[in-house]
């Protein structure tokens, strides 16, 4: 389980409200706006998403979309959250989703998965959303010798590697979590997600590290150096690349819509 942190490291606007308070959207655009290390992670994993998605015609949907910005790297993504937000178009859960089969080419994600109480029901309604050959494109937490011993002693959310199970029982849409569980599901069962989901073909992880996120405190810690750093966290992440099973904080992951289910 994670372990509490030092009351003078928390920011007070993370302390403001619930975390399943629907206000808590708001209060994180200003934290995203006013951390310059944390909106150039966001602009970087946004990038990193847009560069995923087949060309062509064809509908976006980002699921989770709360406190980010999305539209401005994809302007013609559709975006939406359990809870409304500014810039959210509509409220639906990814397990449940109002769109017809094979509305979607590409349906992207940044920090959900891991705040998904059942995915194995997420993961079979996308894929009845997703047209064959579209993606499921997301940026996750990743486990690597650095990044357990930052999630297990200084994140807020629940953190729990050795879980037997993918699901976990959720005490909201942001309080219920395990950081783990995409590093779970597309490492440790990587074999289990293969059987139990042919449609999907994972075609990428690429785990970075992002030192840059913690040093900006991320969304609930105060930031630890100025924004006039950015120059050298940046050198700091490309330099520790060659490195990801130390240094990895996050993973690109793609999965793509086999044309054809293979047999189970």
């Amino acid at each position: 389980m994670t372990a509490p942190v030092s009351g003078w490291l928390r920011d007070p606007r993370s302390q403001a409200l619930d975390l399943d308070d629907p206000a808590i959207a708001s209060s994180r655009v200003n934290i995203i706006r006013t951390k310059a290390l944390l909106l150039d992670v966001y602009r970087q994993w946004y990038d990193e998403l847009a560069a995923e998605i087949p060309p062509g015609p064809g509908r976006i949907l980002e699921l989770g979309a709360g406190a980010g910005f999305l539209t401005e790297r994809i302007p013609n993504a559709i975006t939406s959250d359990l809870m409304p937000a500014p810039g959210v178009d509509l409220l639906a859960d990814g397990a449940a989703l109002p769109f017809v089969d094979g509305a979607m080419k590409a349906i992207v994600m940044t920090d959900v998965l891991h705040h998904v109480p059942r995915p194995r029901s997420m993961f079979t309604d996308l894929a009845r959303c997703v047209r064959a050959g579209g993606v499921v494109v997301m940026i996750e937490p990743w486990l690597s010798t650095w990044s357990r011993w930052i999630y297990g002693r200084f994140h807020h959310e629940p953190y729990e590697p050795a879980t037997p199970t993918w699901e976990f029982e959720s005490t909201g849409p942001l309080s219920g979590a395990n950081l783990a569980l995409p590093w779970v599901i597309f490492h440790r069962d990587a074999a289990i997600f293969a059987e139990e989901f042919p449609e999907w073909q994972v075609t990428a992880i690429r785990p970075a590290p992002s030192f840059r996120y913690i040093v900006s405190g991320g969304m609930s810690l105060r930031s630890l150096a100025p924004g006039a750093t950015l120059p050298v966290w940046r050198w700091v992440d490309r330099s520790l690349r060659r490195w990801p099973e130390t240094w990895s904080m996050f993973a690109l992951i793609v999965l793509t819509r086999r044309t054809s289910a293979v047999s189970r």
